[in-house]
């Protein structure tokens, strides 16, 4: 079977999400678009993956659990957890390792974690698109300990990416697959960093607006959906060749 992904959204939580961006919103927008699974990746923060799970499973729509994680480098990583026990310890670790700097909702954007009927319960303080006291090794650990899944992301934009900070990828990186800009194309990536052309690719909207949901997703390939072989899927899919 066939299943259409995009793993690279963004709820009210993150402050530069739009505020239509509930995870109802989202998850209606998802299913409108035909796709099956989407990642719900905030910045920094999981605290609206759980909600998106439970709408999502109500309509037939797969949501990846996890964060799109700002490391010391300045590089954003793609990290899932495979279940609500993992999701939640993971947010106590990246919270364990925030640089306080409180957010200015006028300046930067509200940061808002919601219930199931879009309701505010809460607020996070601190700006959430700041790096983390954390490098990327280092998280790559420990998503792998948690059995989680770890994308580095947007690789071919010009910053906060590999190849803006490290301009190669580490020989003793390890991922399931490396993630492409919906620009990608525009950026001709592969021309400038043909060394990057052999690894397994996956391609997203990093969607800040409903609109943009599925402006570009992933198809893989499965027997059925599980977080292992979506997992699987990811690592031994073909290259990306744009």
């Amino acid at each position: 079977m066939k299943f259409k992904a995009d793993m690279h959204i963004h709820s009210v939580l993150s402050p530069c999400g739009d505020l239509d961006m509930s995870p109802s919103a989202i998850v209606q927008q998802a299913k409108a678009k035909g796709l099956d699974i989407i990642g719900l990746t905030d910045h920094n923060s999981t605290l609206n993956a759980e909600v998106t799970r439970k709408l999502g499973a109500q309509c037939g729509v797969m949501v990846m659990m996890g964060a799109e994680v700002t490391t010391k480098e300045e590089i954003h990583c793609l990290s899932f957890m495979p279940n609500s026990e993992k999701l939640s310890e993971f947010q106590q670790f990246l919270d364990s390792r925030v640089i306080f700097f409180e957010n200015d909702p006028d300046k930067f954007g509200y940061q808002v974690v919601v219930d199931e009927e879009d309701n505010i319960v809460d607020q996070v303080p601190h700006l959430l698109i700041n790096a983390l006291d954390l490098p990327m090794m280092e998280l790559q650990q420990k998503v792998y300990e948690m059995g989680g899944i770890f994308i580095p992301a947007h690789v071919d934009k010009k910053r906060t990416s590999i190849s803006s900070q490290l301009v190669f990828v580490p020989d003793h990186l390890k991922f399931q697959a490396l993630e492409l800009s919906y620009n990608a194309q525009k950026n001709r990536f592969f021309e400038n960093f043909p060394w990057f052309s052999d690894f397994n690719y996956i391609q997203s909207s990093d969607a800040h607006f409903v609109n943009d949901i599925g402006k570009v997703f992933s198809t893989l390939e499965m027997d059925s959906f599980s977080f292992d072989n979506f997992k699987n899927a990811l690592h031994t899919g073909e290259p990306i060749i744009l």
